[in-house]
Parts: structure tokens; C-alpha cells; sequence
């Protein structure tokens, strides 16, 4: 038998579940936006760091695998592959001049937590696709694929999402309690160095993960938010959703709808580092060449209107609902999220101008 590393015990943060007016499939447009974004990055960048004569041998048909970190249930993570396959395609083209009597093919695997809505996803694969499909459940804070069989792996907007809430955060005991808030500001220092710690060992074993699973000279594509360097999260757009969201908390507590306790031991698994971070992260682990590094939240917000308000609650219900009633129970949901739509139809600043404070850091690197 192969030697098993050690599971990390994770917390299962998934996405709303089905494809329903609340669901995440049918309201993830602002991250589909990403998606679109970096569709040219990704062509260009696999046209400039692939060696695709590495892999294709001169056997008539050559399979490459490509996995989906973090997945979601849909639609997003499909366009995703597909950008992928067409840069492929396109490369494998251009490198051998359209004469290559190669044949590609490709199997590709998507990877969540075994609680992910894995049925809806599958059923909204196009039933013509000419690809071999697999649901890899698990945690990607640890090993999934067997040693050097992936070529290409993306992630998107995942690796913010931490296994577990760091537990000095929560304990009133402990310096680092987050005491009046639901995340990591940036601005208390205790608490901040338990969220960094968190990420640190988080960041670490994903990229073990992946440079097991890479083939050499294979590809790691991420997506991920953060914020730019120096600036705390509570300074941002996204800090101030974080804050109009513990607020929503306060008030059902003051109606008597939530214990307050049970308030105060909510803290979300989230933590946006920002690209300095990170480049220290994939430097100090070794696995990896960092063959771009990008920011690009200027270029999608650019030209884009914003999201009406309702769609703009529907998006925040399908990625929180989830953690709203593992926490405090399915009874305070709607109660919840009526709240904060009121809060957010006075203040209307979530995804206003401030949003330019946060960042998104689009990175490639490259299995050494």
C-alpha cells in the first residue's frame, strides 16, 4: 500500500446546494467575472510556461489531467476547465504547427469537500463533452491524487477559505480572542498573528499537496483574494461586508433571536493575505517558481456595472447560508439575511468604490 501522509481535520465550508433562485450555480455571476477576466492570462500563460513537447510523447494519443481545487458546485468551475483545455489545445497546435498526428485527450477532476453539491454540478456538465470526469472529494489541505499523475491544477477564489478557525480566536481566555468581531481585521495584533499562523500552515500543506501531485514542470494556476500590501482587511470593501455582517449578528441578539455566546464564538474562516505574503509562502516552501504574480482588480472592475442589490444578497446568501446555519440553526436564516439586506439597501457601499482597496492575485507556478 502507498504510505498515507496525515489528514488535516478541516471545517467543510461549501457553496448553497442545487441550482434555485438561492443557489450558488445560479448566482455566482460576480465570480464567473473572474473567471472571464483571466480566460486570456491562462492561454498566455500556459503558452508561455509549458513545455508541452515534455509531455507529449510520440504515442499517437497523449492524456492530460487537469484538477479543480476547490470546485464549487457550478457553473464556473466548467468554464474554468474548458479555458484551460482551449489554451492547451491551442498550444499543442501552434507547437507542432497544426501537424501533430497526437491526439489529446483530457481527464479532469473536481475536487471540494465531500459535502459539495457534486450531483448538481455533474448534471450541469454539457452532456457532449468529448472529456473523462471525476468528483474527487476531500479537503486540498492534504493529499488527493497520487504522486506526479496532475499536469494542471487551478484553484479560485479558495485558498482565502482557511481548514478551521484558528481556536485562540474563540477562547475568551486567550490573548488572541476576537472579542467584538466575526474575522480577522488586520489591525489587533494577537488576533491577527493566530489567522497568520493558521494561513502560514494552511498555504503549507496545500502546496506539499499539489508538489507531490504535479507532475514536474507541471502547472499550478490560483485565483485568490487579498489585500495590498500594508493594508489592513477592515480598511477595505470586503472588511466593511465583514463588518455589516457582525452587525446583522448584534441585532438579532438584541431582538433575543441569538445567544450572545453563541455570537460570540462565530468567527469566519477566512483570512486575505496579500501578494508579498504569499510570494514569501511559495519561496520559503520550495516547490514551486513563481512564473507570474499578478493583481487585477483595477482590470475587472473596469467597465463593469455594479450588481443590483438583490443580486448582490442572493450572492452573499449562496456562499454564507451555510455557515449561518451550521452555527446558529436553520430557524435564524431568513431572519438573518433579511437583516442584512436591510442594512444593505441603507448603506449600499459593499461593492461601491471602496471596493478597489481589495485585490485579486492571479498567480502561475510551476511544479520544479
Amino acid at each position: 500500500m502507498a504510505n498515507e501522509e496525515p489528514k488535516t481535520v478541516t471545517q467543510q465550508i461549501t457553496m448553497k446546494g442545487g441550482d434555485g433562485p438561492l443557489s450558488y450555480a445560479q448566482n455566482s455571476s460576480l465570480q464567473k467575472e473572474v473567471v472571464d477576466a483571466t480566460k486570456a492570462m491562462i492561454i498566455r500563460a500556459i503558452a508561455n510556461n509549458l513545455d508541452m513537447d515534455k509531455f507529449c510523447s510520440q504515442s499517437s494519443s497523449q492524456t492530460f489531467r487537469i484538477a479543480d481545487f476547490g470546485c464549487s458546485i457550478g457553473p464556473n468551475t466548467i468554464f474554468s476547465m474548458q479555458n484551460i483545455i482551449q489554451a492547451l489545445e491551442q498550444k499543442h497546435h501552434e507547437t507542432n504547427h497544426g501537424n501533430s498526428s497526437t491526439i489529446l485527450e483530457f481527464q479532469l477532476f473536481f475536487n471540494d469537500h465531500s459535502s459539495n453539491d457534486f450531483n448538481t454540478l455533474f448534471k450541469s456538465i454539457p452532456p457532449s463533452w468529448p472529456y473523462f470526469v471525476a468528483g474527487v472529494p476531500g479537503s486540498f489541505y492534504g493529499r488527493l491524487f497520487p504522486k506526479s499523475s496532475i499536469h494542471i491544477g487551478h484553484s479560485s477564489n479558495a485558498l482565502q477559505w482557511l481548514s478551521k478557525v484558528p481556536q485562540e480566536v474563540v477562547d475568551c481566555k486567550s490573548p488572541a480572542y476576537n472579542d467584538g468581531s466575526i474575522y480577522c481585521r488586520g489591525i489587533e495584533k494577537e488576533v491577527t498573528k493566530a489567522y497568520v499562523a493558521q494561513f502560514e500552515k494552511d498555504m503549507e500543506s496545500f502546496l506539499n499537496g499539489r508538489g507531490e501531485e504535479l507532475v514536474n514542470g507541471g502547472l499550478m494556476v490560483i485565483l485568490m483574494g487579498g489585500v495590498p500590501n500594508g493594508i489592513p482587511l477592515s480598511h477595505t470593501a470586503i472588511g466593511k461586508f465583514y463588518d455589516l455582517f457582525g452587525s446583522c449578528l448584534l441585532d438579532l441578539t438584541n431582538k433575543g433571536l441569538v445567544n450572545e455566546e453563541k455570537v460570540k464564538s462565530f468567527n469566519l474562516p477566512l483570512y486575505f493575505p496579500s501578494a508579498k505574503e504569499v510570494k514569501e509562502l511559495i519561496e520559503r516552501n520550495g516547490r514551486f517558481s513563481i512564473e507570474s504574480m499578478n493583481e487585477i482588480t483595477e482590470q475587472l472592475k473596469r467597465g463593469q456595472p455594479l450588481p443590483s442589490t438583490q443580486n448582490c444578497i442572493s450572492h452573499v446568501r449562496a456562499g454564507f447560508e451555510g455557515l449561518i446555519k451550521d452555527h446558529f440553526g436553520a430557524e435564524i436564516v431568513d431572519e438573518f439575511f433579511a437583516c442584512y439586506a436591510n442594512k444593505h439597501l441603507q448603506s449600499g457601499f459593499v461593492f461601491g468604490d471602496n471596493a478597489v482597496d481589495n485585490t485579486l492575485m492571479f498567480m502561475i507556478l510551476k511544479r520544479i
